[in-house]
């Protein structure tokens, strides 16, 4: 049997060896045990791997040892959403050694600008952040890049079908020509090697698993059903199944109104979408993380970068305009290794949609049911509250 690879064997700086030690790591991912070595030599990456396996530290873990091993140099890690963005600056805060002394900055939008500021003059040789709000800060001149020379765009597909890329070629103007450039991706179109042959020099390809298909703890099914069948259904499923639960629909509207209806019918449930200021997003996804309530109905601004080990379901009430999206949508269960499920309701007008997705995920046999006999009348069974404080929010 092949040995494993231990953070310790990767002549880690020893004050980081010990942040991964006392965070309870001690054997890299697939995916950081090919991409850690690489990216400590100063090679360029053009990586991709399934959801949930470790990507963030894949690249956060040697961007800090080389930050800690010389006084010189910033990193600049860009990211589509503002929590996918939050959540890889608390990786990187919590790998991040008392006595490094490395200032971490959070630009993204939603926030104050006068926190941004403050962290900005503190001079950050760690900047996380999405492209909007960096391209803002570089026009107000109180953000420099001249230093920045290690690069991370992560989740670059989503950044791309989200309209960014003029502004990732605006923010790349203002870096070194001389500089390390991680690229992660968990799909591979070809715009995304276009903007990589710009991007980088030479890269190390490193590919864990396949792209376009789901993990394999992952149960998928498919039910076939009317729209008007759907509320229905979604409640026989979530009275029949245990634990956390998103479910995902099309529309801000959409949202609200799936969780309004769920609470009418005493099941805890709140909405997250792009309609929110960041705060309420930040509460909602708080209280989800602590289990104050079990069902979050989102948008797919939630389907990116959301890490919350306890999600167990996924139920695609309406499917993704964009198959991709389907993949980061499932991948929000059965994250480090657990075991998950995702469900997709499928009406007729949606045949053509799944038709693709299950095209890009290779044709992959999924277990797949027509639903039959829905009463609309019938009344839904009440989940009870295990959790009290939970608090809904008006709709």
């Amino acid at each position: 049997m092949e040995q494993p690879i231990l953070f310790s064997a990767l002549h880690l700086p020893e004050d980081l060896q010990k942040s991964l030690t006392r965070l309870g790591f001690t054997e890299p991912t697939p995916i950081q045990k090919q991409a850690i070595p690489v990216a400590l030599k100063g090679r360029d990456i053009l990586g991709s791997a399934q959801t949930g396996t470790g990507k963030t530290g894949a690249f956060a873990i040697p961007l800090i040892a080389k930050l800690m091993n010389s006084a010189y140099g910033s990193a600049l890690i860009l990211t589509p959403t503002r929590e996918l963005a939050a959540q890889v600056a608390k990786v990187i805060y919590d790998l991040l050694p008392h006595k490094a002394r490395i200032n971490v900055a959070l630009l993204i939008g939603g926030q104050p600008m006068g926190k941004q500021f403050r962290q900005l003059k503190a001079a950050p040789r760690i900047i996380v952040g999405t492209p909007g709000r960096v391209n803002d800060h570089l026009q107000r001149k109180s953000l420099s890049l001249a230093q920045a020379n290690f690069l991370v765009l992560d989740e670059t597909d989503r950044m791309l079908d989200m309209g960014f890329g003029v502004q990732l070629d605006a923010i790349i103007k203002f870096l070194p020509r001389e500089r390390q450039t991680l690229m992660f991706s968990a799909t591979m179109p070809a715009n995304i090697m276009k903007l990589s042959a710009k991007y980088l020099q030479q890269p190390e390809r490193i590919a864990i698993g396949a792209a376009h298909k789901a993990a394999v703890n992952i149960k998928e099914e498919v039910l076939h059903m009317k729209p008007s069948a759907k509320y229905q259904q979604l409640v026989r499923e979530l009275d029949e199944r245990q634990g956390s639960v998103i479910v995902f629909v099309k529309t801000k509207r959409g949202a609200e109104q799936l969780a309004g209806q769920l609470c009418e019918a005493e099941y805890l449930a709140d909405a997250i979408h792009g309609d929110l200021k960041q705060r309420q997003r930040d509460q909602v996804i708080k209280a989800f993380r602590n289990k104050n309530y079990r069902i979050m109905v989102a948008t797919d601004v939630a389907a990116r970068g959301l890490d919350i080990p306890h999600i167990e379901h996924v139920i695609n009430y309406d499917l993704p305009q964009c198959p991709e999206d389907y993949i980061h949508r499932i991948g929000r269960t059965a994250r480090a290794g657990a075991q998950g499920s995702a469900m997709s309701f499928v009406s007729p007008a949606e045949m053509g949609i799944w038709k693709d997705i299950h095209k890009l995920m290779g044709g992959q046999e999924v277990n797949t049911r027509p639903v039959y006999g829905q009463n609309k009348n019938q009344a839904p069974r009440r989940f009870k509250a295990e959790h009290n404080k939970f608090k809904k929010r008006k709709y």
